[in-house]
C-alpha cells in the first residue's frame, strides 16, 4: 500500500499482538508525525529492554538480574508456590497484596491446537523446584480458559504422587457485575466456589 520503508514500519507493528492493520497504520502515522526525541526515547527504550531484562533463572519472572526481586526477597514464604502462565499474572497477583509466597512463571499454557505441549512449557523446572521437599502448597493460577484449565489438569495429575497440597484460585462473579449478565460456566463456579459469611 505505502512506499518503502513506512509500509514496512506498518508491516513490522502489525506483528504486535493486539495490533490489526487499522491500528499499525495508526500507530505508524503517529510515529511519523511525533517529534524526533519522543521516537529516539521509545527505540532506546525498547533497544536497552532487550538488552538487560531476561527471564529469572528461578522463576521465570522478568528480572534484570540473574534472579527477580520475588525470589532474592527472604521474607516470601517459600512453601508456598503460585504458579502462572505468564510474568504479567505475576503483576496482577502482586497488586492484590495477598499473596506472600513465591512464584513459578511456565511460559504459557498447555494448547494443542497452537501445537502447545507441557514440553514447550517450564513443566520440567517447575518439578525440580518441587523435588527438594521445601513447598507443601501448590497454588494453581493458570487462566480460567480451555488452555489454562488443560494446564492446571495436567499439573495437579503430575505432582500428586508428590503429596503437596494443590489448590486452584478460585473464580466467579466480577465485583460490581449483575448475575443477569454472568454466563452459565462463571455462575456455575461462583456457587461452587461459595464460602460462610462471618459476621
Amino acid at each position: 500500500m505505502y512506499e518503502g520503508v513506512v509500509q514496512d514500519l506498518i508491516d513490522e507493528l502489525g506483528r504486535l499482538p493486539g495490533v490489526g492493520p487499522k491500528g499499525a497504520q495508526r500507530i505508524a502515522f503517529h510515529l511519523l508525525a511525533a517529534d524526533p526525541a519522543d521516537v529516539r526515547r521509545l527505540v532506546a527504550a525498547i533497544t536497552e529492554v532487550k538488552e538487560r531484562v531476561h527471564f529469572c533463572r528461578v522463576c521465570g519472572n522478568v528480572a534484570q538480574d540473574e534472579e527477580c526481586r520475588i525470589c532474592r526477597d527472604p521474607r516470601r514464604d517459600v512453601t508456598v508456590l503460585c504458579v502462572v502462565e505468564e510474568p504479567k499474572d505475576v503483576v496482577a497477583i502482586e497488586r492484590t497484596r495477598e499473596f506472600r509466597g513465591r512464584y513459578h512463571v511456565l511460559g504459557g499454557a498447555i494448547s494443542p491446537i497452537e501445537g502447545v505441549g507441557p514440553d514447550d512449557l517450564r513443566v520440567r523446572e517447575l518439578m525440580t523446584r518441587l523435588a527438594d521437599g521445601v513447598v507443601t502448597e501448590l497454588i494453581l493460577a493458570t487462566d480460567p480458559n480451555l488452555e489454562g484449565e488443560a494446564t492446571a489438569t495436567y499439573l495437579a495429575r503430575l505432582v500428586k504422587p508428590m503429596g503437596l497440597t494443590v489448590t486452584r484460585l478460585a473464580s466467579g462473579l466480577p465485583v460490581g457485575g449483575d448475575l443477569e449478565y454472568a454466563d452459565e460456566v462463571t455462575l456455575g463456579r461462583a456457587f461452587e466456589g461459595r464460602r460462610l459469611i462471618d459476621v
